[in-house]
């Protein structure tokens, strides 16, 4: 295998949707998505009303990469070798002596080989792997604080209801029946939440297509969201920038090997058919599906027998695990975090949120003081590398974190948007993450700080 990655060796280029084509405007979304959640907490199953509110230092613990043990409410950021780096029970700090005393001398969490070997879900645990359910992981932890301040005895019972507020405010009925208050509210502003792409971003996707390439579109969101979405940040047109598109679909399910499958729907004003497809046999817009059904498709379509997949997506445990380790395709992850240690903006996304600014006034007093999720935390450390306390506090030792190591194990590349590599051409060799080079090959344009001082104080 090549030491570099190029786009232009690719035959088919696929993209997930949310925080991948479509970047969001983080903070609002961020504040919506958490006030959705609570709100029918508190409406629904009789929850605090104090859970609705929020400073902005709160927005601190909102970090991504955390899991959360259903079973004693703690929340943990885990080490590659899943070791627990830092711990928390509901918002509140374990100690290096807490840890020790609740996982042991070597720190290690007892899930973590199911959890690092398969990434599926658990009743036992949650990953908070991306932005759409992030501001769940401060309400688990508000929900746990509220629990044992009224001396109540923390189990898996209140994960019932964080995952009922969830089902309540995203499930594919809700967008049609105005249901919940997150879709409500995008279908009213969707400028508020959504950032639109540049045009450098529409020309390199028709460039792409002009190329030869197929262009696949792979989002578990509804089609009707998926539409609103996609004309609000392409366009009218965006359709003839994609050969298929696939909505509902549903991933990581959508990687798996038979006997799992799920067949391929058409849809019927964004009604799925009842009556599921033996094969996909054109290219189109379908729901729900599987990648062995559009493996077909495009090998039918490139004329090739083994056609190459690079696949752009934000999630490790829905794009990045199942597409690198069932699809074998090349994958490129989204890592937003890069932009908190360092990386700069793209040009694009600058003039973007400037001319968002004014719109957003509104909400400014709020917004004063509330950290992006995507910055480091000043409670969580780095999403790449954090240093590891031994008892007695004297050994410190620098580790990546597991989400960092994932990205390393299950992408070919890392880049903070889509918008950072737009302009570049289509052959442009872009050097790849590899177990025998340094931590810090494979990010572009550069590496995230933490990483580099790690490689710097090795060295």
């Amino acid at each position: 295998m090549s030491e570099y990655f190029s786009l232009s060796d690719s035959d088919v280029i696929g993209f997930d949707l949310d925080h991948t084509l479509c970047r969001y405007h983080l903070k609002e979304t961020s504040r919506l998505i958490y006030e959705s959640f609570a709100r029918y907490l508190v409406e629904h199953k009789g929850y605090d009303k104090d859970l609705l509110n929020l400073t902005p230092a709160t927005w601190d613990f909102c970090f991504k990469g955390l899991v959360v043990d259903l079973e004693d409410g703690n929340l943990v950021k885990l080490a590659e070798d899943g070791t627990v780096l830092r711990a928390t029970h509901g918002t509140n700090d374990l100690s290096t002596e807490d840890i020790i005393k609740h996982y042991g001398p070597k720190r290690e969490w007892k899930h973590f080989n199911s959890l690092n070997t398969s990434f599926t879900r658990s009743a036992k645990y949650y990953f908070y792997d991306n932005y759409f359910d992030l501001p769940g992981a401060l309400l688990c932890g508000r929900v746990v604080d509220m629990l044992r301040k009224r001396g109540n005895e923390v189990n898996s019972d209140f994960w019932k209801d964080i995952v009922a507020a969830i089902d309540h405010n995203y499930n594919t009925a809700a967008f049609k029946a105005d249901a919940g208050t997150y879709f409500p509210s995008v279908k009213r502003d969707p400028g508020r939440y959504l950032q639109p792409c540049s045009d450098s971003v529409k020309t390199w996707l028709r460039s792409m297509k002009s190329a030869g390439k197929v262009l696949i579109l792979i989002t578990s969101s509804h089609s009707d969201y998926c539409r609103l979405i996609c004309e609000h940040i392409l366009g009218k047109d965006f359709e003839e920038l994609f050969d298929v598109i696939i909505t509902n679909a549903l991933k990581p399910g959508f990687f798996s090997l038979v006997p799992q499958q799920r067949p391929f729907r058409t849809l019927v004003n964004d009604v799925e058919e009842s009556e599921g497809l033996p094969s996909l046999d054109k290219p189109g817009w379908y729901s729900q599906g599987n990648w062995p059904h559009l493996h077909e498709l495009v090998k039918t379509m490139t004329g090739k027998p083994e056609p190459k997949v690079v696949y752009f997506g934000d999630s490790m445990r829905s794009d990045m695990f199942p597409a690198s380790s069932f699809g074998k395709w090349e994958t490129v992850m989204i890592v937003e975090e890069m932009e908190g240690e360092g990386v700069p903006k793209s040009d694009a996304a600058m003039s973007n949120e400037a001319q968002v600014e004014p719109l957003e006034k509104k909400g400014k007093f709020e917004e004063q003081g509330m950290k992006s999720p995507s910055d480091v935390s000043n409670q969580w450390g780095s999403y790449f590398v954090d240093v590891h306390k031994s008892g007695g506090g004297d050994e410190e030792s620098q580790k990546l974190t597991w989400c960092c190591h994932s990205i390393h194990k299950y992408s070919t590349m890392a880049i903070p948007s889509v918008e950072h590599i737009a302009d570049l051409p289509l052959d442009y060799k872009f050097p790849r993450f590899s177990p025998d080079k340094p931590c810090t090959t494979g990010y572009y344009p550069r590496p995230p700080d933490s990483l580099l001082k790690r490689c710097e104080s090795l060295s």
